[in-house]
């Protein structure tokens, strides 16, 4: 009887009752801090660059938190191993607050990076961990809702980001949102040693997980050679950094197919489609980092309110997320060909109608500043 109970598959009452509510709010919180942070502060932006300047900096708010979290995230294992999970959340989550607040008294675009980055370091740890605690924090049955709880919140931060983002903005107050992220940050803290375990593995047990130190830091460096590429007015400057930007991709790639342990599988660098794949996925990913701006050239070009803006980088979300759920459900084989087929097509009609309706904006706009002719 005992066997046949806990073989039965989880039910959502049971995960989101008394016993497991805890644990449960912390994994997803932990995530949902993490996601909804990096879509509240693209709709921040505009804001925080009219009250602090640095506008030629406006790419690098996003790159560093990226790169940052990217970096953090090869750290969950070793971390977790080391800590437990209780120590674990806490140190996350205290670094996380301690971004948060950074950003929020920020007096420069420079001390916003650095804020930033310090958020970003803290993410990347807890949305790893946000997956790795799940078989310490809860019984095996509930494993598959609890990894759909936590998988829901990137959809949550998708649409809770901008929309909130927007709101703080319209009211000019850009540095309480992430006033309040350091609120949420240190009330999910309030739940963790409640809600899990201190238990580590021994000093002895920890299995070595050797990080790829020199992939990632070429892979760091490039992106933010390319980030930089916007800054200098010079063009042979920027030309120089795009330049130094590929050059450091390809050591990166060279240097990743040499390591044990490295950012790639082993499979992507032998023959077969794997590697075209991963190439397209990036660019494709690349071109989806767009959806920053957005917030920007709703302000700047259409004229619309802060809050405005920011349900226009929801509705992007919200097309994201539907998509994906759409694509997620797909079973014949030729429909799945013909949208993989299609759907860049998509994003690139997409991204030229932004392009021409901005330029199509700029040029009435130089028209109505030139005097008519006396």
């Amino acid at each position: 009887m005992t066997g046949a109970a806990t073989s039965a598959p989880g039910r959502w009452r049971d995960l989101l009752g008394p016993k497991y509510l805890g644990a449960s709010t912390v994994l997803a919180g932990g995530v949902a801090l993490y996601a909804t942070n990096e879509f509240l502060t693209i709709s921040l932006m505009p804001s925080a660059v009219a009250d602090i300047g640095g506008q030629r900096w406006y790419a690098w708010v996003t790159t560093v938190y990226l790169v940052a979290s990217v970096v953090a995230a090869t750290t969950v294992h070793s971390t977790l191993m080391r800590l437990g999970p209780r120590s674990s959340y806490l140190l996350a989550l205290s670094v996380f607050g301690a971004g948060s607040v950074a950003c929020a008294a920020a007096p420069t675009m420079e001390l916003l990076l650095v804020g930033r980055t310090v958020q970003g370091l803290a993410g990347g740890l807890l949305a790893g961990l946000g997956y790795a605690v799940i078989n310490t924090a809860l019984p095996t049955w509930l494993w598959t809702k609890a990894s759909a709880l936590v998988s829901a919140m990137w959809g949550v931060g998708t649409l809770l980001g901008p929309a909130a983002g927007g709101l703080f903005s319209q009211f000019g107050s850009w540095r309480w949102a992430f006033g309040a992220l350091a609120l949420l940050t240190a009330a999910i803290g309030v739940l963790v040693p409640l809600a899990l375990s201190a238990r580590r593995v021994a000093d002895g047990d920890v299995a070595t997980t050797p990080v790829p130190v020199w992939s990632l830091m070429l892979l760091g460096v490039a992106a933010l050679a390319v980030s930089a590429a916007g800054v200098p007015e010079d063009v042979r400057l920027t030309a120089a950094l795009l330049g130094s930007g590929v050059v450091l991709v390809a050591a990166f790639l060279f240097v990743d197919r040499r390591i044990a342990a490295g950012v790639l599988p082993p499979s992507a660098f032998g023959r077969g489609p794997l590697k075209w794949i991963y190439l397209t996925l990036g660019v494709l990913m690349a071109a989806t980092m767009a959806d920053m701006y957005v917030p920007l050239f709703g302000q700047r070009l259409a004229g619309l309110t802060p809050v405005a803006a920011g349900f226009l980088g929801a509705g992007l979300a919200v097309g994201w997320t539907v998509g994906e759920i759409g694509s997620a459900s797909m079973a014949n084989a030729r429909t799945i060909r013909w949208t993989v087929a299609v759907a860049p097509a998509v994003m690139a009609a997409g991204l030229a109608l932004a392009a021409a309706m901005r330029r199509s904006t700029n040029r009435n706009a130089a028209t109505r500043t030139t005097p008519e002719p006396s």
